[in-house]
């Protein structure tokens, strides 16, 4: 239980039958009794309450008074001891602050998702940032977590970079071309759809070619295992960079197969029937569109793939829920597959959770990765990199390896911020220059100001000592400080990392504030006020690891 909680408790207590009743205002008082709730002359009750409550009151207790205001009985909290007990917890547990016990909850979060025949683009970044901080966060508090990602590595689209390499790709290499390995083959894609407009027979070779592949046929799989490798090599250089991690990195291509048992369970079961065209189609209407699960040739889709994934990893791995992190176009798909499988009378389906995210668009509209109108991760880390150098020339003189990791690491947080803290499901139009700013709701901005701390600690030559506080401004940073958990519980519950985003933005600014009006260094109070800052940089440290953002100590 943290702090603010205990103060809420101990008002409980003496608040009796009317705790209930309690709330949080605005401003005027931490925690309000409303008292109009109570009976008919609330100005009264309140002054009656305030006369009883004020001799309850310990000396020992959180709850500095209580106060009867018009209808209203304030309760106003003892901030000398509350900033003592806050910054002590912080300082004593440090890296753990916040955290939670050993959940029993396992839980499996799949994200990125991405497709064999291109490089990873900017969407894939936002899919990856949520994705990861939502494990992190979850991690933290104390699950299980079990990271996935889920290769889409066979397929119409697929077929068609690997029937462009074979018409034109003249058995280049990606080492020959001089050309990072998923890049190579993502041309291909992009030059397969921009040929398909003047030579519409392309797509129905591609379809012939998928049929090759499901057949096994052995010239096409050779190809497909030579194009796929490329890719994968290509994008795990990426999510190294990205910081991208995961456990599990199960193919489509092994599971699409294993779906046949559920299809003729479906059939029997009168949940599936054969359309005139001959399909196999999962019967939703009049809830939900029907959604086609086989077709009629034999050839699978993605629904196909996630009927087997899912059920095997509910029965693999034992997990408790399954999340995946995939955008909002997706929607009415995640809806079809869960219903599918609550109508087959799978107990887990009621913990199946699509954690849905909006697209993110480009000044210029909105991308097409098969028109070549999208920003490739590489080269986005590339440019938001090259805008982090010339802000840090702007400020410091550094050595040149030392500029370019400080530059990484803040256009890796200026991207990832950027990506986190809106609400997942609304769109993002992303602005680069925008991310990558120094001051304001950025990332680089947080770092910059736990940097601010590290330094105001390292340049005092006292040490942190937990003491009494006395200001305002020190009050409301403490305050700040204390709800990080509660922050936290509510992220996860909620699945949102924006609430944590905008939480660190809140307590950088009112660092800030703290920082331009009170002395430090040099002040009677210094060893007080340094245990302050020390906490400070502490939850903004813990906030940004679970954001996947590094905290730097220097900028």
């Amino acid at each position: 239980m943290h702090l603010l909680q205990l103060f809420r408790k101990e008002c409980e207590e003496l608040c009796g039958e009317y705790a209930r009743y309690l709330e949080e205002p605005k401003e005027y008082a931490d925690l309000a009794l409303p008292c109009f709730r109570l009976g008919k002359n609330p100005q009264e009750i309140a002054k009656q309450l305030e006369k009883e409550l004020k001799q309850k009151i310990g000396k020992d207790s959180l709850i500095k008074d209580v106060e009867a205001v018009g209808p209203y009985l304030n309760f106003h909290i003892n901030n000398k001891k509350f900033s003592r007990l806050v910054v002590a917890q912080i300082l004593k547990e440090k890296e753990k602050y916040g955290s939670g016990v050993h959940k029993k909850e396992k839980i499996m979060i799949e994200y990125s998702g991405p497709n064999t025949n291109k490089p990873l683009h900017v969407g894939h970044l936002r899919n990856d940032s949520i994705g990861m901080a939502v494990s992190n966060l979850l991690e933290f508090l104390g699950y299980k977590v079990i990271r996935t990602n889920i290769l889409n590595d066979r397929g119409v689209h697929i077929c068609k970079a690997m029937l462009a390499y074979k018409k034109w790709g003249n058995s280049l290499t990606p080492k020959k071309a001089g050309r990072k390995p998923d890049h190579f083959v993502g041309n291909f894609y992009v030059m397969f759809e921009q040929k398909a407009r003047q030579e519409p027979q392309l797509e129905e070779e591609a379809r012939r070619m998928l049929l090759l592949w499901e057949k096994g046929d052995k010239e096409t799989r050779t190809l497909w295992k030579k194009m796929n490798g490329w890719t994968l090599k290509g994008m795990k250089q990426t999510y190294k960079l990205f910081g991208s991690r995961f456990d599990l990195w199960p193919l489509e291509s092994v599971f699409y197969k294993r779906a046949n048992p559920i299809i003729e369970e479906g059939l029997e079961k009168g949940i599936l029937f054969k359309n005139n065209k001959g399909d196999i189609v999962a019967k939703l209407e009049p809830a939900l569109p029907n959604k086609v699960v086989l077709r009629a040739d034999g050839t699978s889709i993605y629904i196909t793939n996630d009927l087997a994934l899912t059920k095997y990893r509910f029965e693999k791995y034992k997990i408790d829920k399954m999340i995946w992190c995939v955008a909002s176009e997706q929607n009415l798909y995640f809806q079809q597959l869960f219903k599918i499988f609550e109508l087959l009378g799978y107990e887990w389906s009621k913990n199946c959770y699509h954690l849905s995210y909006g697209l993110v668009n480009l000044p210029s509209g909105r991308m097409k990765t098969r028109e070549g109108t999208v920003i490739d991760a590489d080269n986005l880390i590339e440019d938001v990199k090259e805008l982090a150098e010339e802000e840090i020339k702007k400020r410091y003189v550094l050595k040149e390896q030392e500029l370019k990791n400080r530059a990484l690491w803040i256009a890796l947080g200026a991207i990832k911020y950027y990506l986190l803290n809106v609400d997942p499901p609304k769109d993002i139009l992303f602005d680069s220059e925008e991310a990558v700013k120094f001051e304001g709701d950025t990332g680089p901005y947080l770092q910059y100001t736990y940097a601010r701390a590290n330094s105001i600690l390292k340049k005092s030559k006292k040490k942190p000592a937990v003491g009494e506080l006395h200001t305002e401004s020190e009050f409301e940073i403490v305050k700040k400080i204390a709800k990080f958990s509660h922050v936290l519980e509510k992220a996860a519950k909620e699945l949102k990392p924006n609430y944590i985003a905008n939480y660190l933005f809140e307590l950088a600014t009112l660092f800030n504030k703290f920082y331009h009006e009170t002395r430090v260094i040099g002040n009677k109070e210094e060893q007080q006020r340094l245990a302050l800052v020390a906490a400070v940089a502490q939850v903004l440290k813990n906030g940004l690891t679970i954001l996947g953002i590094k905290a730097i100590e220097k900028m």
